[in-house]
């Protein structure tokens, strides 16, 4: 099972540190056949993480993307840019069992990866994990449905 939408491409983003990181995702996507939408960084030159996922936070919430995936250098600033959008539960994974986790029991919408910390190889298999794990829905959806903050 997939949580790959039809006709809805992944969106993609990440910073120079995590651009080569990126560049083999998108390898692996084109070679399984997954629409995506690359929202940058375009090389390794150093940029600001923040420009590029807003921009795939903005595509996830709207339903133009399904899911995110974003890589910086350690995962972390990338991440914590993604879960300002208040649509966006962008879960920071180290190994395929938080990745299957995440989907699992938070229903993620975007894996945000540490490129500076994993080979090309542990990140392409979170993200095979991540986009194969359906969310179990019941008890957790009760959890889920508390995240988003109530405007007063």
């Amino acid at each position: 099972m997939s949580i790959i939408k039809e006709n809805i491409p992944v969106g993609l983003c990440s910073d120079h540190a995590g651009y080569a990181t990126k560049m083999a995702i998108i390898e692996y996507l084109q070679k399984n056949g997954i629409k995506y939408v690359d929202f940058g960084t375009h090389s390794e030159e150093s940029c600001d993480y923040p420009d590029f996922a807003h921009l795939c936070a903005q595509a996830v919430e709207s339903g133009k993307c399904y899911p995110g995936i974003g890589v910086c250098g350690s995962g972390e600033g990338i991440n914590m840019t993604l879960n300002k959008h208040q649509g966006i539960r962008s879960a920071l994974c180290w190994t395929p069992e938080i990745a299957r986790l995440a989907r699992q029991h938070n229903d993620a919408n975007v894996i945000a990866l540490p490129g500076r910390f994993v080979s090309n190889d542990e990140a392409i298999e979170m993200v095979k994990t991540f986009l194969e794990t359906p969310f179990e829905g019941g008890r957790h959806q009760r959890r889920i449905d508390k995240i988003p903050v109530k405007q007063q």
